[in-house]
């Protein structure tokens, strides 16, 4: 292995590194967004008010007015 070859290595996983942490960024940035839309699904479908209760899974758990 010559430092032609390590240099190369060196270059390919700062590269994937890069592109991995760009990737990791953009998701994160848009995960508000996913998770407001998500509510609005759930609560368009469900009439759900957005105010604690039921999880909205099956299987889920219980809301806490539940228990009392």
């Amino acid at each position: 292995m010559s430092w032609d070859d390590v240099a190369l290595a060196i270059l390919a996983v700062s590269g994937c590194l890069t592109l991995l942490l760009a990737q990791i960024s953009d998701v994160l940035a848009k995960l508000p967004q996913v998770i407001r839309a998500w509510r609005e699904v759930r609560r368009e479908l469900g009439g759900d008010s957005g105010e604690g209760g039921d999880s909205g899974f099956p299987g889920g758990p219980p809301s806490r007015d539940h228990w009392s």
